[in-house]
């Protein structure tokens, strides 16, 4: 049992590295598009001429995430939404049913989650984008001990495909976000931490699985 789930964790490792080296090079890819484009750009202002393209919603007022359903606990703890979750990119704010939210319509910009560490609270709907690339979101309430937010800080530092910041606005001290999934944990040394990142970093639940988790934004 022990030897098969050393394999399981060897496997996902090799797959996340492997995600790490595709999406290094997709942004060495998105830096040379970018400087390209910022030269036709430039050289469509020396002629007199900027033609934009809006490809989103443009909408200053708020707005729900397109989603329908409610959350079912399982056994172990872990609540799943059952519904539908929106995947929109939109720049109007958007209100979710959960905090922290567990999917819905988002920014098109993605907070950095390669064992990012936040000390302030995120745009929901940055972190949202980065649940859809298949990152999990550990949060804390300013309840939760110093101890237990160092030692998730760092586990999040060295793990790939994961974030962590402060969320005040949710019911308990810590809670861990994925894709449609959610579950709340008693400290920092509870077995459940390690079970929820082993099965939702880049987990089957992903509907971006791969995609970047650098390139974002920063705090």
């Amino acid at each position: 049992m022990a030897s098969a789930k050393k394999s399981s964790s060897a496997a996902r490792k090799a797959r996340i590295e492997e995600m790490r080296r595709a999406e290094q090079a997709a942004e060495r890819r998105r830096r040379l598009l970018t400087v390209a484009a910022s030269v036709v750009v430039v050289a469509g202002l020396v002629v007199g001429g900027v033609f934009v393209v809006r490809s989103q919603k443009d909408d200053s007022t708020a707005a729900d995430a397109k989603t329908a359903g409610h959350f079912v606990t399982g056994k172990d703890g872990v609540k799943t939404w059952k519904g539908t979750l929106g995947r929109t990119h939109v720049t109007k704010t958007v209100t979710y049913p959960t905090e922290p939210p567990v999917g819905g319509d988002h920014n098109q910009v993605w907070m950095n989650c390669n064992g990012d560490v936040y000390t302030k609270a995120l745009n929901n709907m940055n972190a949202v984008h980065s649940l859809e690339h298949g990152a999990v979101w550990v949060t804390y309430t300013d309840k939760a001990s110093k101890a237990d937010v160092d030692a998730l800080a760092a586990k999040v530092k060295k793990t790939p495909y994961t974030l962590m910041s402060p969320d005040d606005k949710q019911t308990d001290p810590i809670m861990l976000t994925a894709w449609g999934h959610q579950r709340t944990v008693s400290s920092a040394s509870d077995a459940n931490v390690d079970t929820f990142f082993e099965q939702f970093v880049q987990g089957k639940q992903t509907p971006e699985p791969g995609a970047a988790c650098t390139g974002g934004l920063g705090q």
